[in-house]
């Protein structure tokens, strides 16, 4: 359970209704099967131990004694085991029949809770046989243990900060008001659903949209655990549909099978969400009850999906969809601001980079629906010590095919005369002689938007920001940064997305061929005609640089963690040795750049993560990394 994770599964038994001895040893079983897998929290279906489909079945003592006896056994075969069990059986109290989940842990009956919401409605009856818990507050005894009937009840893990169970059963999910909306309030993070959901064309998705959009709106990680195999088919068909949602995000699902489905949460995540989340408010827990329980600490083994590249979705087609979004929130944003300032033209300064590729692609299109004409969109390169002839190439062909007018400004001698100037020898390609090079293109572009009654157009992106690969008051700074909110991984895509839509074959391939251009900011000379200053060797794979900032900032994941799940997702791609090695430089520089952020420009967040100083990143220049690098300084690889 280290760094907050925690293994769960949901479990769908093949059972026979109404054995009740049979369906415990089936139940055992699959205890003792997750256990071997590490399992902690252990989810089964509503009504298991009898079968949900007992009908009238329910009202008869003989059913009810053999499902307190099976309870008896399951709670003595799972004595050993180091996990909560929920399991679903009808428990009697007070006079009534309750439809209950039993929570168990190391052969002890934690408690019991009731269903709230009894449908009786289409193919359901439930009314006839069970009474709902939803006010219930009653002292019992079952299986030879003292329990409480209660559907405020919380079991809270004292081993594991923040982890906290909540009970509700089936229908109560579908109901208007939720049980586990109060659960969660009161300091639920997981919320069990046993249930016995019938199948029917089309449920399969709505019940799978209910999950995910619950455990999204409170912030948890929700186990649903469905009836399955076993179940009477007279009328209906129960498909085990076991679902693992985390915070709207379905980590594991199966159906039409018996057996487990296993994943793991992360608490500590879901923890971070909430503290962050001033709408999520809590309540003072008045009427909730909590019942402690521990497990052992051990090491949780990762079977989770675990992205490489969380900015980009893996699916194809939800990837362009995306990649269209973010296109249109940037031309959005900067149609608005063009707007605003009266601006006549969009000035870009364009190098046949990905950067600034897309920038230029923004702009053209936020002129275009503008209704202004396409050279109101004014293109300039800036050739200098680096300039390749295919990136001025390619910068120029991009131009052309967007309609641009194009202007080549060759800031050599300006540059040389500017080392004359200050007294710097051109043969010492330091800082100072990069950087000279990034300012005067600057200069360029805002004394010219100024002649031309123009705005000039950021081309850095997301990931540059986080690492501080910008010059100062050079490429740092424009009047409208539309990359500001895209992180590189992503860039390119967007520009793939592009290159594929736009219907120019032309313009496609330019755009295909800046994509397999190396990154480089072309600062230092080039040799042999061929890129010398590769970013990546630099700073380190922008891959890994976004995996760092997604953990970081949208999860406030700490460096050992980032570093464990980084290894997990890169697997066969970079040993551990050399995720430790660029996590590091990404610590020291998110840390030391701090300053280039709080002065940025204005710029469209455009997804979960953003680092504009008005909106969601406020940090002060002079923090200190030493925490975080203490940390990993802890590491073994």
């Amino acid at each position: 359970m280290r760094d907050g994770f925690v293994k769960v599964a949901a479990a769908t038994p093949k059972i026979r209704v109404a054995d009740c001895a049979y369906n415990a040893g089936a139940i055992a079983a699959l205890c003792r099967e997750a256990a071997g897998m590490g399992v902690k929290l252990l989810v089964f279906p509503e009504l298991c131990v009898t079968g949900y489909t007992c009908g009238d079945l329910f009202l008869q003592d003989t059913l009810l004694d053999a499902a307190e006896k099976a309870l008896r056994r399951i709670l003595d075969e799972t004595a050993a085991l180091d996990m909560l069990i929920a399991v679903g059986l009808p428990v009697r109290g007070g006079g009534e029949l309750y439809n209950c989940a039993a929570i168990l842990r190391g052969g002890e009956l934690l408690g019991l809770v009731p269903k709230s919401y009894l449908p009786n409605y289409g193919e359901f009856y439930e009314q006839r046989w069970f009474t709902s818990g939803a006010g219930a507050n009653i002292y019992t005894e079952l299986a030879g243990c003292p329990a409480v009937i209660d559907r405020r009840s919380l079991f809270e893990c004292t081993s594991v900060p923040g982890l906290t169970v909540g009970v509700e059963i089936c229908e109560d999910l579908w109901a208007a008001d939720p049980p586990s909306t109060g659960l969660a309030r009161a300091g639920a993070t997981v919320i069990l659903n046993l249930s016995a959901s019938n199948e029917l064309v089309g449920k399969a998705a709505y019940r799978r949209e209910l999950v995910k959009n619950q455990s999204a709106r409170l912030l948890c990680a929700y186990i649903y655990a469905d009836a399955g195999e076993g179940e009477s088919s007279t009328d209906l068909v129960f498909a085990g549909h076991d679902l693992i949602a985390e915070n709207g995000t379905v980590l594991a699902e199966s159906r039409f099978k018996t057996g487990l489905t296993v994943s793991e949460i992360d608490v500590q995540r879901l923890m971070f969400d909430r503290r962050r989340n001033t709408t999520f408010t809590g309540t003072s827990g008045d009427g909730y009850g909590s019942t402690e329980f521990s497990l052992e600490a051990e090491d949780t083994v990762l079977t989770r999906p675990v992205a490489r590249s969380p900015f980009v979705p893996a699916d194809p087609g939800q990837r362009d969809e995306r990649c269209g979004e973010i296109f249109s929130i940037q031309t959005q944003g900067l149609k608005k601001r063009m707007e605003h300032t009266g601006a006549k033209k969009l000035v870009v300064g364009v190098s046949g980079g990905l950067d600034s590729t897309l920038a230029m692609l923004v702009s053209a299109r936020a002129v275009r629906e503008l209704g202004l004409p396409a050279g109101a969109l004014l293109a300039v390169t800036m050739p200098c010590f680096g300039t390749t002839a295919r990136t001025r190439s390619n910068a120029t062909v991009l131009a052309e095919r967007l309609g641009a007018e194009l202007r080549v400004a060759d800031i050599t001698k300006a540059v040389r005369q500017h080392f004359e100037d200050i007294g710097h020898d051109e043969g010492d390609h330091s800082v100072v002689y990069e950087n000279a090079q990034a300012r005067e293109r600057t200069q360029v572009l805002m004394d010219l938007a100024n002649g031309v009654d123009g705005l000039v157009v950021g081309t850095g992106d997301l990931s540059e920001l986080a690492l501080g690969w910008a010059t100062y008051n050079g490429d740092h700074m424009s009047m409208y940064g539309v990359n500001a909110g895209v992180p590189k991984t992503l860039v390119r895509y967007v520009v793939g997305w592009y290159a594929g839509t736009c219907g120019d074959e032309g313009l496609a391939a330019v755009l295909n061929d800046i994509l397999a251009t190396p990154v480089s900011p072309e600062l230092l000379p080039a040799e042999n005609g061929q890129i010398s200053q590769k970013t990546e060797d630099l700073v380190g794979p922008y891959e890994l640089h976004d995996f760092f900032l997604y953990c970081f900032v949208r999860f406030g994941m700490g460096p050992k963690k980032i570093f464990r799940l980084a290894k997990y997702a890169f697997a066969g791609v970079y040993d551990g040795e050399t995720v430790l090695k660029w996590l590091k430089i990404f610590v020291r520089r998110f840390f030391a750049q701090q300053f280039k952020r709080s002065c940025l420009p204005d710029g469209p967040k455009v997804g979960s993560v953003a680092l504009s100083p008005r909106g969601d990143w406020r940090m002060p220049s002079d923090a200190a990394a030493k925490a975080w690098l203490d940390e990993l300084e802890e590491l073994y690889v």
